[in-house]
């Protein structure tokens, strides 16, 4: 009555065998090491990268635990700290001839501790969170007036090139505040150009202006200024992404917070002053024509005002400059930037545009020969000229920018704009810290809350259901093992709140046991047999268990897909918790059951507990073993 067939206990015990395999990386923590990828998109890391890296510490003295390559970077883990730095400069001096020009970035990291033929097994540990493993925390504004603006300053350059394309005569284009301002002499022409303007661009809501002046007045349609402001966080997340992959951090968080602040979490980073220096630094560039009319030379002499339609600028090394406020190009065509030096062996930075990048440059270089263009980098929403240089022929895709900067300032540069521009200007507005020390209190007191908690919940079991106690605080126990092994499959990332889940989830599983239980005393009560009691206890219980977790279920899931951050986490683990609690509780404790009971053809009592009869009478239940 009461026997599995032998499938279901070959699956149980492969299932326990699973989840020791990917449980266990989990306990032997993390070792200092360090980890060298690509600074250039020509340069390859490669099994030869990894030889060399083999090699340099060998000849330093400097013993690793291995050496391995590791997707697109090289990675060698140390028993220590202090070796750890030491194989840092060491590798840096081997690989990177040129401080100046770097080929490679070295950072320092951490590996997990776990032994090789567990990695080998695909069997990694959990990524720690911030809160648990310790790193820095930034919270990032981003200005969605600058993005706002660059769009309508994109609009006004598409407006007066449709204008020109078609012929249509106009009396000069402008901007006011996010309205794009299109005058006109003649009532054909403004007739015309709201005809062609409303079909060609369909983001903006065209009106005439008031008071009967020839003018069109163009402003972006809300579902439109809603995309923009979303574009322009989406393309801040990515570039950030790219950004904390040039400083070799592994799995940080990057996440959106309400519709214009973005969350940078960078768990483990040890280098905290460099990863703020690139994080917080916002640099886009822009690529314009320099206004040499003899107005923008009285505006640089200080002797006249800035021309309509241009700005101005500083130079670096030069002082002042006017440049005209259309784009020819901006960070968003750029494929590659690299540090190198002019043809005067002067710091440089040489670039690559996209096709339509291309295109743009060799129109505008053509046209405009003789004429300078000016490079400007902007950074935290100020813009300042990086060099203007003459143009001397038709450019293409690939081009050099050189001035006024050191080759730091040209490393630090081409690494920015090699990582991608952004949307729009950021600015850091809060920075946190967490040590390693608090995260490793953190992580200490954790565990401590879920040990404690088992052991709280599995004394109390075993003393009210006794034998049956037994079997569920085991059931419980595998519950936790799969939940662990399966959160390490998934390579999740392991919080505060998931650890606060996983504490909930061992409340909750429990409960599943004492449903079942009390439905079997239940039984033995009403007078059934206790082989009886027992299959009719796991078969009545289990509709209420499963309606039970079905509903937890959808709580959970209803978090994991609206919330973000920390309660996304929590989520994650709930809802993992809930399927494997479903599995654990239901099959594996009655597995547990049948292997004691089964084969026991006359059983007469069943050890679990007291069995109260309504009358009042109690009747001792105890097991005879």
């Amino acid at each position: 009555m009461n026997r599995y067939p032998l499938w279901k206990y070959v699956t149980l015990v492969v299932a326990l065998l699973i989840g020791l395999i990917y449980t266990l990386p989990n306990f032997f923590g993390e070792a200092p090491a360090v980890q060298v990828s690509s600074a250039k998109a020509t340069v390859k890391v490669d099994a030869d990268l990894r030889q060399r890296v083999e090699e340099v510490l060998g000849s330093a003295g400097i013993k690793p635990d291995f050496v391995q390559l590791d997707g697109n970077s090289v990675r060698a883990r140390f028993s220590d700290t202090d070796t750890q730095i030491k194989a840092k400069d060491a590798i840096s001096k081997a690989v990177n001839r040129d401080p100046a020009d770097p080929s490679y970035i070295v950072a320092l990291n951490l590996l997990s501790r776990s032994p090789q033929w567990l990695t080998s097994l695909h069997a990694f540990p959990m990524y720690l969170g911030l809160d648990l493993r310790g790193g820095v925390h930034f919270l990032m504004q981003v200005d969605m007036k600058a993005a706002l603006t660059k769009k309508v300053e994109s609009l006004t350059g598409d407006v007066r090139t449709l204008l020109r394309d078609k012929n249509i005569r106009h009396a000069g284009i402008s901007r006011d505040g996010n309205n794009v301002i299109v005058a006109f002499r003649e009532a054909e022409s403004l007739n015309k150009a709201e005809s062609l303007l409303t079909e060609q661009i369909v983001d903006v809501q065209w009106t005439l202006a008031a008071g009967g002046e020839l003018r069109l007045v163009g402003a972006l349609k809300p579902q439109s200024l809603i995309q923009v402001q979303q574009a322009a966080l989406k393309q801040n997340i990515t570039t950030l992404h790219n950004r904390v992959n040039e400083l070799g951090v592994a799995e940080p968080v990057i996440q959106q917070q309400g519709m214009d602040r973005v969350v940078v979490q960078l768990p483990g980073v040890q280098d905290t002053a460099k990863a703020k220096d690139i994080i917080g630094r916002t640099a886009t560039l822009e690529l314009r024509m320099v206004d040499e009319s003899t107005e923008a030379q009285a505006a640089v002499a200080g002797t006249g005002p800035v021309p309509f339609g241009t700005e101005r600028y500083v130079d670096r090394g030069f002082g002042p400059i006017i440049v005209k406020r259309q784009v020819v190009i901006s960070g968003d065509n750029l494929i590659d930037a690299q540090a190198g030096f002019d043809d005067k062996q002067q710091p440089s930075v040489n670039l690559v545009v996209d096709a339509k990048g291309a295109r743009i440059m060799k129109d505008i270089s053509r046209e405009n020969i003789g004429k300078r263009m000016a490079i400007i980098l902007f950074e935290k929403g100020k813009g300042e000229v990086v060099t203007a240089p003459t143009i001397r022929g038709e450019l293409g895709n690939r081009f050099q920018i050189s001035g006024a900067m050191t080759t730091a300032e040209a490393n630090d540069t081409a690494l920015l704009l090699r990582a991608g521009s952004l949307a729009a200007p950021m600015e850091i507005i809060e920075e946190r810290t967490i040590g390693p020390s608090l995260g490793a209190e953190n992580i200490s007191k954790g565990f401590a809350s879920v040990i404690w908690g088992f052991v709280a919940v599995a004394g109390f079991m075993c003393v009210y259901y006794m034998l049956f106690g037994v079997f569920s605080s085991l059931a419980l126990a595998f519950n936790l093992l799969l939940l662990v092994a399966a959160l390490s499959m998934l390579q999740a990332t392991l919080s505060l709140p998931g650890m606060a889940a996983i504490a909930l989830v061992l409340g909750m599983a429990i409960d599943s046991n004492v449903l079942i239980n009390e439905r079997i005393r239940e039984e033995l009560r009403a007078g059934a047999a206790p082989q009886a009691a027992i299959t009719i206890g796991y078969e009545r219980a289990f509709a209420t268990i499963l309606d039970s977790n079905v509903t937890t279920l959808i709580a959970g899931v209803a978090l994991l897909a609206f919330g973000s951050g920390p309660v996304k986490g929590f989520a994650v683990v709930h809802c993992l918790g809930i399927l494997t609690s479903m599995f654990s509780s239901v099959m594996f404790s009655r597995g547990l059951v049948n292997l004691w009971y089964g084969r026991q053809k006359k059983l007469k009592s069943l050890s679990i507990g007291q069995i109260w009869k309504p009358e009042g009478d109690a009747v001792s239940n105890a097991p005879k073993a």
